[in-house]
């Protein structure tokens, strides 16, 4: 997997893709550029067989301010709808190339985490947070719909429709305890310990059945639009398709002889 990237940061260790926004000064806002990069690497990591989980962590106190006002949001307002659908269909397809990459992402979050950043944050599988974490999706701040990137169809199904909606019509901001009682963030640690916390979470999926956990990804995000029918026999598919693998004989074959199971991703 490529890590000879222009428009952020990315570095590949043991399994795991470490990535971050690289403007600190501006409090890592996203570009047009960017965006398409960060799309693309996230298309090509379903085909990556050296990486099997994503850190998308901040950098220099911040995650992510957003589209940058000046290289983003002024020449949005001088573009034809033609071309305001084309950037706005590009966005969404970040969104679904993380969802579809076929490796968990964790999101590591401290400082500002807005707009787009949110975004970003929303779409990973797992969210690690500090007290300063402040998330705001707003949108409406800006004269614009909620419904950015998925948001309307996200949000509401890791915080429930209530909040999703305050957060979205209000564009206030959600603290870090917020988003814990919320479920949103899945721990806060102390900024200190950021990296390290998701680092270590990340380690232990790699450590994991690595090719099972993809078929958990997949099927997190296919059921969205399943019936119970449907999706108890679509997970019956995936598992007895995981049972086939050599990972299910090892954990098995350490279990008869009271050792840990060291899987090796097939």
């Amino acid at each position: 997997m490529r890590s000879d990237v222009t428009h952020f940061q990315c570095r590949i260790s043991g399994g795991i893709a470490f990535v971050n926004l690289d403007r600190p000064d501006r409090k890592n806002p996203l570009t047009f550029d960017s965006y398409a990069e960060l799309r693309d690497w996230f298309r090509d990591l379903v085909y990556a067989d050296d990486v099997h989980a994503v850190v998308f962590g901040s950098n220099g106190g911040n995650f992510s301010s957003g589209g940058d006002v000046h290289e983003i949001i002024g020449p949005l307002t001088k573009m034809s709808m033609k071309e305001l659908l084309q950037f706005t269909r590009m966005t969404g397809d970040l969104v679904k190339a993380m969802i579809h990459c076929g490796k968990p992402i964790i999101a590591a979050i401290d400082g500002i985490c807005v707009g787009a950043g949110a975004i970003i944050a929303m779409a990973s599988d797992l969210r690690i947070a500090t007290p300063s974490a402040k998330v705001a999706f707003l949108f409406n701040r800006v004269g614009l719909a909620g419904c950015d990137m998925g948001a309307c169809a996200i949000l509401p199904r890791i915080i429930g429709q209530g909040r999703a909606a305050e957060l979205l019509y209000l564009g206030r901001s959600m603290s870090a305890d917020e988003g814990e009682r919320w479920g949103f963030f899945n721990t806060v640690v102390e900024a200190d310990a950021l990296e390290t916390a998701a680092a270590d979470m990340a380690k232990r999926i790699v450590a994991g059945p690595t090719f099972a956990n993809s078929i958990t990804k997949t099927m997190l995000a296919q059921e969205w639009s399943m019936t119970i029918d449907q999706a108890i026999e679509a997970e019956a598919q995936a598992q007895a398709l995981c049972m086939q693998g050599n990972d299910f004989t090892r954990a098995y074959d350490a279990f008869v002889a009271k050792e840990k199971p060291t899987f090796g991703g097939d």
